[in-house]
């Protein structure tokens, strides 16, 4: 089935989760060399709602050397931000927030057994300052879903849909609510964190807390295998 989501800052480790399901249990289909490949999940991505503050549209959770911390950027208020649609969100680049979520990112992962892998390419998607919310975090997905190795059809919305065939996960993945994405899928397992000794395992962080700790077992995390 497909899925619909809100567009999301280095989304947390449910978000792709979901995104993965239907990979296991879709049609294959024999590529030239003779392989078989996993056809593609559908994933839509909500392009026409208005903005909501204290979401991941603009914020994540990461694991830092005194705990779970957030990193969140500025958009720009034009016109009263709630009434404002998605597509039209500008990010505000007069600080330097930038700079300021690298070293975050650096203290927090450099010692992680992937960081180097994947740091340059990630840094140059948040050094090209896109001007709308919707380009930076259409960028980093599509970084996230390439490096995990996901097949996934992803597609912008470009009517707010109110009600869907589609699997909808725009309210459930929030990060001021639970979500049971990883209980349902028999994900409630811990991987290897650099801080875990200290604090113990967090679940559901920001994918970039997997990937940088896992690399490219990061989507045999994801499938359950």
């Amino acid at each position: 089935m497909a899925k619909l989501f809100t567009t999301a800052y280095f989304p947390p480790v449910s978000y792709f989760a979901a995104i993965a399901e239907d990979m296991a249990g879709l049609s294959r289909k024999r590529g030239d060399d003779g392989s078989l490949e996993l056809s593609p999940s559908v994933v839509y991505i909500e392009g026409c709602e208005n903005f909501q503050k204290q979401s991941y549209r603009n914020r994540c959770r990461f694991y830092a050397a005194d705990g779970v911390q957030t990193l969140s950027f500025p958009i720009l208020h034009e016109g009263g931000t709630h009434k404002q649609p998605i597509a039209d969100i500008r990010i505000d680049y007069s600080k330097p927030w930038v700079l300021q979520h690298k070293r975050a990112i650096v203290s927090a992962y450099g010692m992680s057994a992937y960081f180097d892998y994947y740091k340059d390419e990630l840094f140059a998607i948040l050094d090209s300052q896109p001007e709308r919310l919707i380009d930076l975090n259409m960028a980093i997905l599509r970084f996230f879903i390439e490096k995990i190795g996901l097949k996934v059809d992803l597609r912008l919305t470009e009517d707010y849909i109110k009600e869907t065939d589609c699997e909808d996960l725009r309210e459930k993945i929030h990060p001021k609510r639970d979500n049971d994405v990883l209980r349902r899928l028999g994900l409630e397992k811990p991987y290897f964190q650099v801080f875990a000794q200290k604090y113990g395992f967090k679940s559901d962080l920001s994918v970039m807390d997997l990937l940088f700790n896992e690399g490219p077992d990061s989507i045999l995390y994801l499938k359950n295998l």
